[in-house]
């Protein structure tokens, strides 16, 4: 599999929906595969809260290849020896895009809490940019799950014209309490962590000593990510064979994979990026420049799938649900389907089962 890492930088303004603009701004993007003669193999994979711009293969000295490798890659379902695959770092994540320690060109100082709040809609517009400077103006699909999910959606109903196929996947039509609650822990965390500054942390600091708070909040994320069958299943009840059981601090299995895995993340993902990221989550709404879903499901044009996961315990498959329904009473049946994977992973469910939607996605990119 051919794979390209570049970075797009584009001067001319990004003008985003809360009124503020970006004066420039640069997106880091993955390519994999070849670009036909007409450039009709294009497939757009969108990435969740924590994901970037490398979704599949394995850089020479990477111990884990991808996010979403799976799903990528020659033979698989996002053939690479037939598609031309793209994957590119959302602006405001911490892997490379214009964020908030990106440089403001209008004071040569970062961004930190003077960077614009971000809608999932200006993330999408950002990519277009990318897409039109490539010369690429069709998608045979547009896939995301989870935040990838949201931008999917927003392809399919303010990019009308742009995708032949959109999967939307494990995500929702808007973002219920229940999700901007679990955001609500990691925001605080990080807000009131003394590490964090005000958002004027030493970046080099948090690499060498991580940041709590972000850590804590991530904990809160695993939590919804997963779900009580999984942790059952997994864990149980087993104790730490270090740990004492009658020790104050002794922990249960479960508490050390919280701890391993929370409290890495701060070295790798920066809290300014987390809080704008669920900012960002927070107020995605399908309808938001619409009086109503219905009038914004009208705007699709493509051929829309939905995928849900039945122990989604962030975006239920009630959310996703709702979306079929919408289509179905707006009398676009045939522009729509519905999956619910009996999934066992949670809202993770849509990186780590990949065999469970492989065919269906198979079957429907190649018009089966």
């Amino acid at each position: 599999m051919k794979i390209e890492t570049k970075v797009a930088k584009f001067k001319e303004p990004l003008y985003l929906e809360s009124g503020r603009l970006l004066e420039s701004f640069e997106l880091v993007y993955e390519t994999y595969g070849e670009l036909n003669e007409d450039k009709s193999n294009v497939i757009v994979i969108c990435h969740a809260l924590a994901g970037s711009h490398h979704a599949a293969g394995r850089y020479a000295d990477e111990a884990k290849p991808g996010w979403w490798d799976k799903f990528i890659g020659d033979g698989k379902a996002v053939d690479t020896r037939k598609y031309f695959v793209i994957c590119s770092n959302n602006i405001g994540s911490t892997f490379g895009s214009t964020n908030p320690l990106s440089i403001d060109p209008s004071t040569g100082k970062e961004y930190r809490l003077k960077f614009p709040v971000l809608t999932v809609s200006d993330i999408v517009k950002a990519q277009m940019k990318l897409y039109k400077s490539l010369g690429i103006t069709k998608a045979k699909a547009v896939i995301g799950g989870s935040m990838g999910g949201m931008q999917a959606l927003c392809y399919s109903i303010e990019q009308a014209d742009f995708a032949e196929h959109v999967f939307a996947m494990a995500t929702t039509a808007y973002t219920r309490p229940w999700a901007i609650a679990i955001n609500k822990l990691a925001i605080e965390s990080i807000r009131h962590d003394k590490a964090f500054k005000d958002g004027f942390y030493k970046k080099d600091d948090l690499v060498a000593n991580g940041l709590p708070g972000l850590a804590i909040g991530r904990m809160a994320g695993l939590i919804a990510y997963l779900s009580p069958g999984l942790f059952n299943k997994k864990f149980g009840r087993d104790y730490s064979r270090t740990d004492g059981l009658y020790e104050l601090f002794g922990r249960f299995e479960i508490e050390r994979y919280l701890e391993y895995n929370a409290y890495n993340f701060p070295k790798v993902f920066d809290p300014l990026c987390y809080l704008y990221i669920c900012k960002t989550m927070n107020i995605f709404d399908a309808g938001r420049n619409e009086d109503t879903l219905e009038n914004s499901f009208k705007k699709v044009k493509c051929k829309l799938h939905l995928i849900s996961f039945k122990d989604d315990m962030l975006f239920f498959p009630e959310e996703m649900e709702e979306i079929r329904d919408i289509m179905i009473k707006l009398g676009k049946e045939e522009q729509l389907t519905y999956k619910m994977i009996d999934s066992q992973s949670g809202h993770d469910s849509f990186l780590v089962e990949v065999e469970k939607f492989n065919d269906y996605v198979i079957d429907i990119l190649e018009n089966k």
